[in-house]
């Protein structure tokens, strides 16, 4: 290992040993995180250890918020839609649908399982416009302190029923992040299907390594993004979650991405351990979410 890169995991390390202190955590979880692969449909052992997960940590003394994908995939099976016209799937208004469907249906699975856990978990749903308005900023901002004070779980998702934009921009990467910024979260874990960035996409080439820490997030390192794509059952790729550690990492975030494949991953990091790629927290005083959001999600 060169001097530079042995420099990186020595910060790295010593680093992820001050995550144990984090007390506000949002956990993204995408829809191919759900489901099972073959199939598409719900994968109720992850779930079940998602909330136990999560219970755990808040029981630790932690704030936990969930940002859920899923909605749309849960629909989809409710209504047997391996029996229905694939052209359906194609259309906007049938996803919408869809995610109407399912996210009454995902409610209640969260809720249940949570419940199992003695929580509560509440329904959060949010628009580009939930943050770029702003008396629904105010709001939310409201809504959100409210449910952690009262001890609740906030799962958050998009409105899919009426954000038509969702669907061209795959965005629940960039939702969680601005949860974090919205709510002072000093810790963001984006579970994804691969155990996190990577100089080049790992499912394409075998000369991609593994990045295990991000001190500052480059110019260079966001263009490494461009072109990745999401897995079948989700929309996001690894340019989406570059763009969050953007908005994490300034709004004074740390952020993780991680593998969701066993999701006892998520007391790893809460333990310090060097797991998933860390992108360190750089608050950047003069940034504002509206105005990101403005300028480059139109």
């Amino acid at each position: 290992m060169n001097p530079k890169l042995l420099s990186h995991h020595a910060e790295n390390l010593a680093y992820r040993s001050e995550l144990k202190q984090r007390k506000k955590i949002v956990v993204k979880v995408g829809s191919s995180s759900l489901l099972h692969a073959e199939t598409g449909r719900m994968d109720y052992r992850q779930i079940d250890m998602l909330t136990r997960e999560l219970s755990n940590i808040k029981n630790g003394g932690r704030e936990v918020i969930l940002v859920s994908s899923g909605a749309t995939a849960v629909g989809r099976e409710v209504i047997h839609f391996d029996r229905r016209d694939p052209m359906d799937d194609s259309r906007i208004t049938f996803k919408q649908a869809c995610a109407a469907i399912g996210q009454a249906r995902l409610m209640m699975i969260y809720q249940k399982f949570f419940s199992d856990y003695n929580q509560i978990a509440g329904q959060v749903l949010m628009t580009k416009n939930t943050v770029t308005n702003v008396l629904s900023n105010y709001n939310i901002r409201n809504t959100f302190a409210e449910l952690l004070r009262l001890g609740v779980v906030p799962i958050v998702n998009e409105n899919d029923s009426v954000a038509t934009y969702e669907y061209s921009v795959g965005d629940n990467d960039h939702l969680s992040a601005m949860v974090c910024s919205l709510v002072g979260a000093d810790l963001l874990i984006l579970l994804s299907d691969i155990e996190g960035l990577y100089t080049d996409d790992p499912r394409r080439s075998s000369n991609a390594e593994f990045i295990e820490y991000v001190d500052n997030l480059t110019e260079e390192m966001l263009q490494m993004g461009k072109g990745s794509t999401g897995s079948e059952s989700g929309t996001g790729g690894m340019s989406t979650k570059l763009s969050a550690a953007q908005i994490a990492t300034k709004s004074g975030c740390d952020m993780v991405i991680a593998s969701s494949r066993d999701l006892h991953i998520l007391d790893d990091i809460m333990e310090g351990k060097n797991v998933g790629t860390l992108f360190r927290s750089r608050k950047d005083p003069d940034f504002d979410l509206r105005e990101y959001i403005e300028a480059t999600m139109d």
